[in-house]
């Protein structure tokens, strides 16, 4: 069964998530505490690791990194709307518009949602829906879960991979957790009090 939420169904994921291969990281610390994120604007692999991400035939969403090393050899499949490309959660969306040019001629953009506390990507969202005008599918991936979907819908997200251990089925029922936000969003751009008329 299909862990892949789009626009308020469970769907089959017909897109390859491209991930780097699996390096071992040093364990960093800062004033004696393990430091848990990578900071903003810090560069997501190197160009050794880069060059051994394999890109496979179809329709594949592949690292922002990768995107722009590699960017005009994909070309062509990105002419047929076959490369989307997902965020790390440290990396800038200014740095994917940058890569790109047209937002819009990205069929898909995924961000990656490494551990549950991590919400940069909740502000990622609405910066690709407001600021940027993006308008195809924004898909959260990585350590995606039922408490965040209602918030994630709000801020701009259509579609959720929801993480391999955990029930789509359930997930999919936390999109309707509350029947009226008061509050304006990407979703909903008016707030409660401007949607309803007063007697």
């Amino acid at each position: 069964m299909s862990n892949l939420i789009k626009h308020g169904a469970i769907v089959e994921d017909n897109w390859t998530l491209v991930r780097y291969p699996a390096v071992e990281e040093a364990v960093q610390k800062q004033a004696g505490k393990v430091v848990q994120f990578k900071v903003t604007g810090t560069e997501a692999a190197s160009p050794e690791l880069i060059a051994q991400v394999q890109i496979p035939a179809g329709r594949a969403i592949v690292p922002l990194a990768v995107f722009r090393a590699r960017k005009d050899d994909l070309a062509a499949r990105i002419a047929a709307g076959e490369i989307g490309v997902w965020l790390e959660s440290f990396e800038l969306v200014e740095d994917l518009v940058a890569a790109v040019g047209d937002i819009n001629t990205l069929p898909l953009i995924a961000y990656d949602f490494p551990k549950f506390v991590d919400g940069r990507g909740f502000s990622a969202a609405v910066l690709l829906r407001t600021r940027y005008g993006y308008k195809n599918e924004l898909r959260a991936i990585g350590d995606v879960l039922r408490d965040k979907l209602y918030f994630m819908q709000r801020c701009g997200f259509d579609a959720y991979l929801i993480r391999a251990d955990r029930s789509a089925e359930d997930a999919l029922a936390s999109l309707r957790d509350f029947s009226e936000p008061y509050q304006a969003s990407v979703a909903e751009p008016q707030p409660l009090w401007r949607r309803h008329a007063r007697a």
